[in-house]
């Protein structure tokens, strides 16, 4: 399970101006804010602006910096064993998460607390009895404070344990996990590389 939440998108004016002090060129830039829509909240990447950007793009990654300075944000929920990969991805990204160190014991856990979505009948009844014994370390913790009781919950936690992280990363770190994730194992990696797709001028960049 995974689930993508609150995305943020800033840095398209910049990093396009900047993508053009190398040749000075920035007369023939044609994007704006509003320029060929309505909208003048939204930043339209012009027909001059696009092709170069997919020039610079194929090549390489000493060539395409203007990548490095457009930034995303968003709140991401998925399974502990999915975060273990993503932490690879650690130049060029931050993430602030919910604490299992501090606040494990906040809520008496449930069966959605875990991706589950792949387990058999026998498997989630499994998972049912791991939280009750969770739930019960954590009855035992909040009463007696003891940290032997903390150290059951920590040590029993499965990886399937959804947690939630706030990430920031740019979208040279965008097109790099889509080109490196696309069709992994983890149904998660593939559900996160078609969120990432969607972002705004992701697809029309890598063409």
């Amino acid at each position: 399970m995974i689930k993508v939440e609150t995305i943020d998108i800033w840095g398209f004016e910049h990093a396009i101006r900047g993508m053009r002090n190398p040749m000075n060129s920035w007369n023939k830039s044609d994007s704006g804010w509003g320029e060929y829509t309505n909208d003048l909240d939204s930043f339209d990447i012009g027909k001059n602006d696009l092709d170069l950007m997919r020039r610079l793009y194929k090549a390489g990654t000493e060539h395409r910096k203007y990548l490095r300075q457009i930034m995303v944000s968003m709140d991401i929920t998925a399974p502990l064993y999915w975060w273990k990969e993503f932490d690879t991805y650690k130049v060029g990204t931050v993430a602030n998460s919910c604490s299992t160190m501090h606040k494990i014991a906040a809520k008496e856990f449930k069966l959605d607390d875990f991706s589950h979505e792949h387990l058999t009948d026998i498997s989630e009844a499994v998972m049912v009895e791991v939280c009750r014994v969770l739930n019960t370390w954590r009855t035992l913790y909040l009463e007696s404070k003891d940290k032997e009781d903390w150290w059951q919950l920590i040590q029993l936690l499965p990886s399937s344990y959804n947690q939630r992280r706030t990430i920031t990363m740019n979208y040279e770190n965008v097109v790099m996990i889509i080109k490196h994730r696309t069709g992994h194992k983890l149904d998660e990696w593939n559900q996160f590389v078609e969120v990432l797709k969607g972002l705004p001028y992701v697809e029309e960049i890598m063409k």
